[in-house]
């Protein structure tokens, strides 16, 4: 299946936490990296997902915010730091992309906040994604 989401990471599955309806599955990321996803427990048993389960995370670049400096006091668990290696500004909006440990990914945000803060190749950054913005697929 081909998909218009860019910012596919591999990785394998740490834990299943199981809830009512949904469940939390934590991710290593082939860079190392742990992110976790919120899912429904339903997709979790469908798609056999368990301990040692290989994965690609999908995240749509609309749900990557950036942070260039000290990240606290958010509900935000997903941070992965890395390195802009690439700004595209148009009209209205940038397309930022960054490289992390494992892969890369694109961040769609305000061009007004690209220029606020300053993003361009070589800026160091975190990108932050809920956990219920990150899809998980079977390897």
């Amino acid at each position: 299946m081909s998909l218009s989401i860019r910012n596919q990471i591999s990785g394998t599955v740490l834990s299943v936490t199981p809830g009512e309806v949904m469940a939390t599955v934590r991710v290593r990321l082939d860079g190392g990296q742990e992110i976790t996803a919120a899912i429904t427990l339903e997709a979790v048993k469908e798609l056999g997902f368990a301990e040692g389960a290989a994965v690609r995370t999908l995240v749509k670049s609309t749900e990557v915010a950036l942070a260039t400096g000290a990240v606290d006091g958010l509900s935000i668990r997903n941070r992965l730091p890395g390195t802009v290696t690439d700004v595209t500004t148009g009209g209205a909006m940038a397309g930022v992309k960054v490289a992390v440990a494992g892969g890369e990914l694109t961040a769609a945000i305000t061009r007004d906040a690209a220029e606020d803060l300053g993003l361009a190749p070589g800026a160091e950054v975190t990108a932050l994604v809920k956990s219920t913005e990150i899809a998980l697929a079977a390897v």
